[in-house]
C-alpha cells in the first residue's frame, strides 16, 4: 500500500470514527468549493454509500464576493458528480454594520440550520481542520481568551437543534490536498485566504515562524486537548455547585448566598456567565470587567443590570430575571416562542399578541397574589393583550393563558455540561 493510499485509508477511518457513536440515518455535508470541504464530501459521498445513510450537501453564499456564485456553482457539480444532492442557501443580511466575519460565520450557521430542520436533517458535518484548530487558539490568544476560548472547536456540539460534527479536526490541511490530488479533484481557494486584513491568516503566518520551535498544528491540538480536559472538570465542578445554591423559579434563578460564597472565584465566574446566557436565551455571556463588576454587585448585596438580566439582591439570596428593557419591543403570539424562552398556550382570538406584561399590565392586575414573583419578574414576563387590555398574565395566574417555559437552551442545570 503506497504512502497517498495509507492516508486514504486513515482519513476514511476518521470519518468513520465520528459517526460510530451515533450514526444519523439522514446526513448534511457543508462545503464551500475550498479544498478541505470537497475532500470532506467525497469521503462523505463514499461513507455515507457503504453506510446506507442519506447525504445532502448545502452551500451558503454570503454574496460578499464575486466568486462566490461561482463556487457554489463548483461545489453543486462537484456534489452531482458523485450523486449527492446538493442546495446553495443565499444570505443578503449584510447592512455593513458591526463584525461582517462574525455576521457572516453566524448566518451561515442558522441558515444551515433552519434549512437541515426543513429536510428533517439533525447532523451537519464541518471541514474544519487541525490548521483551522490551530489559527484559532492563536487568534484567541491573542485577544486573552480564558480556558473557554482557547480549548477551541469540539468535535461534537449541540447547537440550535442540529448535531455539528467535525470529523477532520485531527488532520492536516496538506494532508486533504494530498488525498484530493489522488483523487484528480481540483478545488477552489478563496483569496481571501491570502489576504493578511484578516486575523486569522495572521495567525497561520504566526504559526510559519513558530515551526522551527516544532510548534505545529498537532502540538498545538494537543495542547488544547489538555485544556478541554481542564474545562471539563470545571464544568463538572460549576454543575455540582450549581446544585447546591440555584434554584429556578418562573423563568428565573434564585441564588443562595452563604453557598454561592463557599465556590472557587472561578465557579462562580463561570456559574454566573452560563446563568446570564441561559435566562437571555443568548449564544454569547458577556467577559471581561463588565463581568465582574456583576459579580462584585452580587456579592455586596447591590441591584446590577447585564446582558439583558437583571440583579435583584437580597440578605439571603439573589435573583436574577429578566431585564423588562430588553424584551419591552419583543411581540408574539399565542402558541409561538416569545423571547426564545415561553410559549403561551390556552388562549385563541384575532388580533392578540404576545408581549411583556409591564407597568400598564400591572395596573390592570391590581393586588398581586401572595406567592407572586417580584414585579420585577412580572413586568419582563410574557403576557396577552388585546390591543392595550390584559386578557392574561400567566405568571399570576391572571386570564385563561398558561405559560411554559421552553427556552431554547434547554435546562439550566443540564446545560452547564452541553455547552
Amino acid at each position: 500500500m503506497g504512502e497517498v493510499t495509507a492516508q486514504r485509508a486513515m482519513l476514511r477511518h476518521f470519518v468513520a470514527q465520528a459517526f460510530s457513536y451515533d450514526k444519523p440515518d439522514h446526513l448534511a455535508v457543508a462545503v464551500s468549493g475550498g479544498g478541505d470541504s470537497i475532500a470532506l464530501l467525497h469521503l462523505l459521498a463514499e461513507w455515507a454509500a457503504e453506510e446506507r445513510v442519506r447525504l445532502q450537501a448545502v452551500t451558503v453564499d454570503h454574496g460578499l464576493r464575486p466568486e462566490a456564485a461561482e463556487e457554489a456553482r463548483f461545489a453543486a457539480e462537484v456534489a452531482q458528480g458523485l450523486k449527492v444532492k446538493h442546495t446553495t442557501l443565499a444570505w443578503g443580511g449584510w447592512r455593513g454594520e458591526g463584525n461582517l466575519q462574525d455576521a457572516a460565520r453566524r448566518a451561515r450557521y442558522r441558515l444551515m440550520a433552519d434549512w437541515a430542520k426543513g429536510q428533517g436533517i439533525g447532523t451537519i458535518a464541518l471541514a474544519h481542520t487541525a490548521d483551522d484548530q490551530a489559527e484559532t487558539f492563536f487568534m484567541r490568544l491573542s485577544r486573552a481568551s480564558g480556558i473557554d476560548g482557547l480549548t477551541g472547536m469540539q468535535r461534537r456540539r449541540m447547537a440550535d437543534g442540529i448535531a455539528w460534527v467535525r470529523p477532520l479536526l485531527m488532520q492536516e490541511r496538506a494532508e486533504l490536498r494530498a488525498y484530493l490530488r489522488e483523487m484528480r479533484q481540483p478545488w477552489i481557494d478563496d483569496p481571501s485566504n491570502e489576504d493578511e486584513a484578516f486575523d486569522r491568516v495572521k495567525a497561520r503566518r504566526a504559526m510559519a515562524a513558530l515551526a522551527p520551535l516544532g510548534i505545529d498544528a498537532h502540538v498545538v491540538g494537543r495542547v488544547m486537548d489538555h485544556l478541554s480536559q481542564v474545562r471539563s472538570a470545571l464544568d463538572f465542578a460549576t454543575h455540582d455547585h450549581a446544585l447546591s445554591c440555584v434554584r429556578e423559579d418562573r423563568g428565573d434563578l434564585i441564588i443562595g448566598r452563604r453557598a454561592f460564597s463557599e465556590a472557587a472565584p472561578e465557579v462562580n465566574r463561570r456559574l454566573i456567565a452560563h446563568a446570564l446566557r441561559w435566562i437571555a436565551s443568548a449564544d454569547y455571556g458577556p467577559r471581561g470587567m463588565k463581568l465582574q463588576e456583576f459579580l462584585s454587585a452580587m456579592l455586596r448585596g447591590r441591584d446590577a443590570t447585564l446582558h439583558g438580566v437583571r440583579l435583584l439582591g437580597g440578605k439571603e439570596s439573589f435573583r436574577l430575571t429578566r431585564e423588562h428593557a430588553a424584551v419591552a419591543g419583543t411581540r408574539g403570539v399565542p402558541g409561538a416562542l416569545w423571547d426564545g424562552r415561553w410559549r403561551i398556550e390556552g388562549v385563541e382570538g384575532e388580533g392578540l399578541i404576545v408581549r411583556a406584561l409591564g407597568q400598564d399590565g400591572l395596573l390592570q392586575i391590581g393586588e398581586l397574589p401572595a406567592d407572586a414573583p417580584p414585579r420585577e419578574t412580572l413586568s419582563a414576563s410574557p403576557a396577552v393583550f388585546a390591543g392595550n387590555t390584559l386578557v392574561a398574565a400567566p405568571l399570576v395566574g391572571f386570564g385563561p393563558a398558561t405559560a411554559r417555559l421552553q427556552n431554547g437552551r434547554g435546562d439550566f442545570f443540564t446545560t452547564l455540561l452541553s455547552h
